[in-house]
């Protein structure tokens, strides 16, 4: 009887435990990601593009990654201009299947003519 009741609430013991949900284990906990990328969420994805501000952040290394006098640089801090907005008011876009260390090729080849028209326009004459 005692057996019993020992493994029906060690049963019910380990039921509760798995009900907790999955616990996620980082070796980064005195490095949290930034106040304004959504909490609680995996993210497969390294960067993350400001189109408003063209800059990157770099989730892996948790860095800011922008043009700089024609050199890309990487700092923990955003330039001087933009360190008293909030980054939660701009619209942030996740760079998906690109994990490589050089974003400028990245940039050239997918966001360097942003904003830009590259369409002619040809005229009509009457």
């Amino acid at each position: 009887m005692k057996r019993t009741i020992f493994y029906s609430i060690l049963m019910f013991a380990l039921l509760g435990l798995q009900a907790c949900g999955p616990v996620i284990v980082s070796h980064r906990l005195a490095d949290p990601p930034p106040p304004w990328f959504y909490p609680h969420r995996v993210e497969a994805v390294r960067y993350v593009f400001f189109p408003e501000i063209s800059i990157y952040y770099d989730l892996s290394t948790r860095t800011y990654v922008y043009l700089d006098g024609g050199v890309w640089v990487r700092r923990r801090e955003l330039p001087n201009q933009y360190r008293a907005t909030d980054l939660n008011r701009y619209r942030y876009e996740r760079v998906h299947n690109y994990y490589d260390d050089n974003i400028q090729r990245y940039h050239q080849e997918n966001n360097a003519n942003r904003g830009r028209s590259n369409k002619t326009v040809t005229r009509r004459s009457n």
